[in-house]
């Protein structure tokens, strides 16, 4: 059965396969290998990913390329791995404007809904009125908890009352949407701060974990916003959006390997389901046409 991320990846596995093709059949040149380079960093492999991988290429003794590469891209992903959290947790959604958040947002609390769990959204992005409808036609459908407060101008409080109802009712996760927001305006990055101070004193038993939204479409921009996110808050896990709309599925080595930002989920399409939680091994074998076994 084709998987939804296989199929999301398409356009980056085409590109890197035949580039591949072009290699094994007229062999390791610097023409072949230059083709390749090109391929990879246009998927947002990365420049010194990509510069690694053309060396390994050149100096392995076989022609079995996609194996040493596959064996290559999973040392860069295991060697920063996600720390699961304990229930009861928070998830405190954040990211610049026009990520997903929102959406990631609702498809979580969808995801662990499924799974058995008492999950409580809660509209901490007080900026947007849009965010809000937006989320309460996706708690009235997949019929999840909704938390907001229309005239809260501050979202620490929102997220305040969120939490106290949420664990006055034993709820076991919690997932908070926040506005988005851009380093330049820095004070709404000293929000998150705040936010996160709210939880962590007066809700210890939850387990907190802050999950940025990176657009899969803005390639290595990307990095560079997460980077900015990380001058004020920790950021333990990510989820790379609109994943079923780009070729520069490489991403996700530039977040482990230079943000140590470890993916958790992945956005392959706009249906409420479309959320997929990041197996790295089966990801690079859909990245490089290679099956699962």
């Amino acid at each position: 059965m084709i998987s939804k991320l296989f199929n999301a990846l398409a356009k980056t596995r085409k590109s890197i396969a035949d580039s591949f093709n072009i290699l094994q059949k007229n062999k390791v040149s610097s023409e072949t290998l230059d083709i390749l380079e090109s391929t990879l960093i246009s998927a947002d492999i990365g420049v010194d990913t990509t510069s690694e991988i053309i060396n390994l290429i050149k100096t392995s003794s076989g022609d079995n390329y996609i194996q040493y590469v596959k064996d290559y891209m999973l040392s860069i992903l295991n060697s920063n791995k996600l720390n699961t959290q304990s229930l009861p947790f928070v998830k405190l959604i954040v990211g610049v404007n026009g990520t997903g958040k929102t959406t990631t947002a609702a498809k979580l609390a969808h995801y662990y809904k499924l799974k058995g769990n008492d999950v409580v959204l809660v509209a901490a992005d007080t900026y947007r009125a849009a965010a809000l409808d937006q989320l309460e036609i996706w708690s009235n459908r997949i019929d999840v908890r909704l938390i907001s407060n229309q005239s809260a101008k501050d979202p620490s409080s929102v997220i305040y009352d969120g939490m106290n109802a949420s664990n006055g009712q034993d709820s076991k996760i919690v997932i908070i949407d926040t506005a988005g927001r851009l380093h330049t305006n820095k004070n709404l990055m000293l929000e998150l701060e705040k936010m996160k101070r709210i939880i962590l004193d007066n809700f210890g038993n939850y387990s907190l974990g802050t999950m940025v939204t990176i657009d899969s479409t803005l390639g290595q921009n990307s990095l560079y916003q997460a980077k900015e996110f990380l001058n004020y808050i920790d950021i333990n896990s990510a989820t790379l959006t609109k994943m079923d709309g780009t070729a520069k599925g490489g991403i996700v080595f530039g977040l482990n390997k230079e943000l140590n930002i470890p993916i958790e989920f992945l956005g392959i399409g706009e249906n409420i389901e479309d959320l997929e939680k990041f197996d790295y091994n089966h990801y690079i074998n859909s990245l490089l046409d290679i099956s699962d076994g």
